[in-house]
């Protein structure tokens, strides 16, 4: 039981520190030679890297950003193939049960890597592509619904931190819809709560209508992922 749970430790970790690979930050300096915190919403995220370098760099940095929340709920799948393969998996332990909740902790620490990076002092972006890429992960029907909604909120206001924040909010609703089990409901509620937090100064900005849509240049801290 200790080399199964010691296995699960080092999945999560490694999560984390996918999460935590500074995807935008290391394309914004490898271009344009900046410090991206310093720069537009000062968010590591595929947003502030639009608004910085344009659509090219911005599309590429969200897809790698995806990848890696698809990449942290992979290795949890490798895991219990691999051990099941070679009867690593105690046999007081059931893997349909147990693997639901391995993957909500891969996603949860994969998050949190993203926004809370240990290779850029804990700083980072504000989760949103990398949930994407681990709700596609999980299932792929809530990540492409959670998708759509994004992208009709965006269609419509314009404004990307609205969206994501809708989008957050739909999760949950979705991994019921989908029948999803408890854990990645509970997934689906804890991390569109630390999304929707993650956006707390969007939000006083939305309230107060001066939130920027797509287009508009921002050069203030803390804008939108």
């Amino acid at each position: 039981m200790a080399i199964w749970l010691s296995l699960c430790g080092v999945i999560v970790l490694i999560a984390y520190l996918l999460g935590s690979f500074p995807t935008g930050y290391i394309a914004v300096k490898q271009l344009k030679g900046i410090d991206i915190r310093e720069v537009g919403s000062g968010s590591t995220g595929a947003t502030n890297v639009l608004r910085t370098l344009g659509k090219g760099p911005g599309a590429f940095v969200l897809v790698l950003d995806s990848l890696k929340g698809v990449l942290a709920i992979a290795l949890v799948y490798w895991l219990f193939k691999f051990a099941s393969s070679q009867n690593f998996i105690p046999p007081t332990i059931d893997a349909q049960v147990w693997q639901p909740w391995l993957v909500t902790l891969a996603g949860l620490a994969a998050i949190l890597g993203h926004s809370k990076s240990i290779f850029l002092g804990f700083t980072g972006g504000k989760s949103v592509a990398i949930s994407l890429g681990i709700l596609l992960a999980m299932s792929w029907q809530v990540g492409l619904a959670t998708a759509g909604v994004f992208a009709i909120v965006v269609a419509i206001s314009r404004i990307v931190s609205l969206s994501s924040i809708v989008g957050a909010i739909a999760v949950s609703i979705f991994m019921v819809i989908f029948h999803q089990p408890l854990p990645y409901i509970l997934f689906g509620i804890a991390g569109g709560l630390y999304v929707i937090l993650r956006h707390r100064t969007n939000i006083e900005r939305l309230f107060a209508g001066t939130e920027p849509k797509i287009g508009q240049n921002v050069a203030t801290p803390e804008q939108t992922t």
